[in-house]
């Protein structure tokens, strides 16, 4: 299956500009988190590794550069506020991160009754559920439709699509993420990959019509 490739919205995000990330430090994201509890400088060494992928997440369920840069500041907020309170239950930091940006998402989708509009230039690629082996989109018309249908999905499963495919996490950190067991993510996604091949195949046929 082929993958999305990230979307560096870094120069556009005002929080994004004049960050150097500090590539010698080596030290693994949960005891840098144990750390960070009693050491501003470890937060701040985790903000600049995950800042990034935060954002990007944040953005591609917004549509928004400014609500993708305030939500993402609350993410890390909200980190430093609960840091006492995280402990390493097996799955990433990253994932821990991801939860707190994603309840912060869906509290802005129910404050502004608003449905996510998918950023049609902020991905490469999508994989193309009409295709089997490999699932790609390979013309821009092609790419076009699928987002379009994967726009018209219940957040909850572009939601999937994004941390899939966009943030390529695997079914466990995807999770925890979600709030969801892994299982439940494993069913989800056969299903809206099922959905997709139904509604493109259904889309093109009307266009054939």
């Amino acid at each position: 299956m082929q993958l999305a490739r990230q979307h560096d919205t870094r120069s556009e995000a005002g929080a994004a500009k004049g960050v150097e990330l500090r590539v010698d430090c080596t030290e693994p994201d949960e005891v840098l988190a144990e750390r960070a509890k009693v050491d501003r400088e470890a937060f701040g060494i985790l903000y600049e590794r995950h800042m990034r992928r935060i954002y990007n997440y944040v953005y591609y369920r917004t549509g928004s550069v400014a609500d993708a840069e305030d939500l993402t500041a609350r993410t890390f907020y909200q980190a430093l506020s609960n840091l006492q309170r995280y402990r390493v239950q097996g799955v990433p930091f990253s994932a821990w991160l991801f939860r707190i940006a994603h309840n912060l998402v869906a509290n802005w989708h129910r404050d502004s009754g608003r449905h996510r509009t998918l950023p049609i230039d902020g991905l490469a690629e999508l994989p193309n559920p009409t295709d089997d082996p490999p699932l790609v989109a390979e013309s821009s018309e092609e790419r076009l439709e699928l987002r379009r249908v994967i726009a018209r999905l219940p957040a909850d499963r572009q939601q999937l699509l994004i941390l899939k495919f966009v943030e390529q996490m695997p079914n466990a950190e995807i999770a925890a993420v979600m709030g969801r067991t892994e299982g439940a993510v494993k069913a989800l996604l056969h299903r809206t990959i099922e959905s997709l091949k139904t509604q493109l195949t259904a889309d093109k046929a009307g266009k054939k019509g």
